[in-house]
């Protein structure tokens, strides 16, 4: 039986839960591969996060972070500004425009971006964390796309998907989640 797939990817767990902790290296045009060919995967949605610095960025009008634009921001602010700034800050603007350069890449493998800007959260210890939470993003695709799958592949070892993933299977949908054992 030849079944309509989408895959959804949360980019957080995938990177941590994969590349960080357990020190893999993702190849990420292999992957698209493997669901298309594995699990006959029609769209492949990618869900994460990308840091902004200052960049003006409409929640509203926008349905992902525009990563041309954005490169362009960061480049042109580097040219402006870098000659200001100490090696840290470049240090830390050249490994944003990394980051954009691959979710570009990304997308000309025929990932479906989803991009949110991280946010940094102040945490009472003094430590810092960044996170662009986008489990309600993905969630809200998984229902919005509905009609258009049967069956539904989610690459992540979240269990906030839970109870969206147990009304898919309700529904009648296929549902088969891939992530990191334990």
């Amino acid at each position: 039986m030849n079944l309509k797939t989408y895959a959804f990817i949360d980019a957080s767990n995938l990177f941590y839960g994969g590349e960080k902790s357990l020190g893999w290296k993702i190849d990420y045009k292999k992957l698209f591969v493997y669901l298309q060919k594995k699990y006959g995967a029609k769209k492949i949605l990618y869900f994460g996060g990308v840091e902004i610095e200052s960049f003006k960025y409409d929640y509203l009008k926008n349905e992902s972070v525009p990563l041309r634009s954005l490169e362009k921001y960061i480049t042109d602010y580097i040219r402006r500004f870098g000659p200001k700034m100490d090696e840290a800050q470049l240090l830390l603007l050249s490994r944003h425009v990394k980051r954009i350069k691959f979710y570009l890449k990304l997308h000309e493998f025929g990932y479906k971006l989803f991009l949110k800007p991280v946010k940094i959260y102040h945490q009472e210890n003094g430590n810092t964390q960044r996170k662009a939470n986008c489990d309600v993003d993905l969630a809200f695709h998984l229902m919005k796309e509905i009609e258009m799958y049967e069956r539904v592949l989610v690459l992540s070892g979240d269990g906030d998907f839970l109870p969206v993933l147990k009304h898919l299977r309700t529904v009648g949908k296929q549902v088969i989640v891939l992530s990191r054992g334990s």
